[in-house]
């Protein structure tokens, strides 16, 4: 399997370089040259498979064996260690969740598969590997965990200051070690614009031997497809030709995961793009203008991006074209009051705590059904802990952290930042 470049100006790569350069040379996104159709076979046997056996299926196609099977197993395996079950909320609405696993985010899915890939690849490297991530909440907790104490690599994590949720900013600045944390003074896109620098400065890449663990990295977003087909193994026999998935969306990567998983053939109806106030896609799949503007603030932080670097693979997927892309997914942005509302409504009425992310989704799915029918998958991309006080004080109880993550006493270690890149690339080279 070869990866060519959206902006389609360098030639296409193998699996290993695409997710070690994480860039490609033109700044655009490396996309599979091929999406293969799974048979028949696979979609009558899935509601029979295991989450890892299913991921094996999916992602062997796009390795194409520069990882042996034998070894992919035990890597897809050792990645999907944790449950991603499918929670019925009412007769209609069901909540893929997201969130078991140890970072309590959909984005362990990713991370995870990343950082064994690499540390697979880099067993045959002498030299280290430095990993760069933007992220605007819980990339950087994933990632961080993902790659804690992996031998020949070092992660630079950089978040806006002031805008990721307390939970967020502690799973991510506490390890120390391998990671390095850069409370960044600016916004998210402020963050990617830095990483995306770095990754276009010739003489920083032969310093440095950098790669992305963002959603631009290929292999953080190809395994995000393997629960949309888990999803909709899940649900029952007669709604498996009427799912409808909304995804809540800030860098679209989850979004563009869905739609390969589609194009692999799964009987996905419609996607719905879910977004807060940051509503550049939602504006685009109305009007069919793209404006990328400013990010703001709002309480499901994940999803405040205001430049979000995958759309581009969305209309790569569709060609370019716009028409084709609005028969596939609808947009809908909403405003952390209504965010608000329905997390207190939907505990209310049906006792399931939402986090502010999956609140949006939940939102779309709404609007959706008022003049269309099937069954909705909303993607719970978080667990609600991660956003405690904002969740607590629509549904007024407590929201207990899971065992299995309780970490309160560890020191924050983070290092504060500007969002200059010649300070950001002196700190690199710099680095040790």
């Amino acid at each position: 399997m070869k990866y060519y470049s959206t902006k389609g100006t360098v030639e296409p790569v193998n699996f290993q370089e695409a997710i070690f350069r994480g860039l490609p040379a033109d700044n655009g996104l490396f996309m599979p040259e091929k999406i293969p159709v799974l048979p028949s076979s696979f979609f009558d046997e899935l509601s029979k498979m295991s989450l890892p056996e299913i991921g094996f299926e999916v992602l062997r196609h796009f390795v194409d064996s520069e990882i042996p099977d034998e070894t992919l197993k035990e890597l897809v395996a050792d990645t999907l260690s944790f449950d991603i079950p499918l929670t019925r909320i009412n007769d209609s609405v069901y909540a893929l969740e997201l969130f078991h696993g140890p970072t309590m985010a959909f984005k362990d899915v990713g991370a995870r598969f990343l950082a064994r890939c690499l540390s697979y690849f880099t067993q045959k490297k002498s030299n280290q590997l430095t990993v760069l991530v933007a992220t605007s909440g819980d990339t950087g907790s994933a990632v961080a965990n993902g790659f804690f104490n992996v031998d020949g690599i070092e992660v630079v994590i950089l978040y806006p200051s002031g805008k990721v949720s307390g939970f967020q900013e502690q799973q991510m600045t506490t390890l120390g070690g391998n990671i390095t944390a850069l409370e960044v003074d600016g916004t998210f896109d402020d963050c990617q614009a830095l990483v995306k620098q770095a990754f276009l400065d010739d003489e920083l890449r032969e310093a440095k031997q950098l790669t992305s663990a963002n959603s631009i990295n290929i292999a953080r977003l190809l395994p995000q497809s393997i629960y949309y087909f888990y999803a909709w193994a899940q649900l029952p026999d007669e709604a498996k030709n009427e799912a409808i998935f909304s995804v809540p969306s800030g860098n679209y990567g989850n979004l563009s995961a869905g739609l390969i998983a589609q194009k692999m053939g799964l009987p996905i109806k419609h996607f719905l793009a879910c977004s807060n106030t940051n509503d550049t896609v939602p504006l685009y799949l109305w009007n069919g203008n793209f404006e990328p503007k400013p990010s703001v603030s709002t309480i499901s932080n994940a999803m405040d991006v205001g430049n979000p670097s995958n759309f581009f693979r969305m209309l790569d997927l569709f060609d370019g074209s716009y028409q084709q892309m609005i028969k596939h997914i609808s947009g809908y942005a909403y405003t952390d009051d209504s965010t608000r509302d329905a997390i207190q409504k939907t505990y209310a009425l049906y006792g399931y705590i939402l986090d502010p992310h999956g609140a949006v989704g939940y939102l779309g799915l709404m609007d959706y059904f008022r003049s269309e029918q099937g069954t909705g998958i909303l993607l719970e991309t978080a667990h609600p802990v991660k956003f405690k006080q904002t969740v607590e004080d629509q549904i007024l109880r407590d929201v207990p952290v899971p065992a299995h993550v309780e970490k309160t006493s560890l020191e924050k270690k983070s290092i504060p930042f500007n969002a200059n890149f010649t300070d950001f690339r002196s700190f690199l080279i710099d680095k040790q």
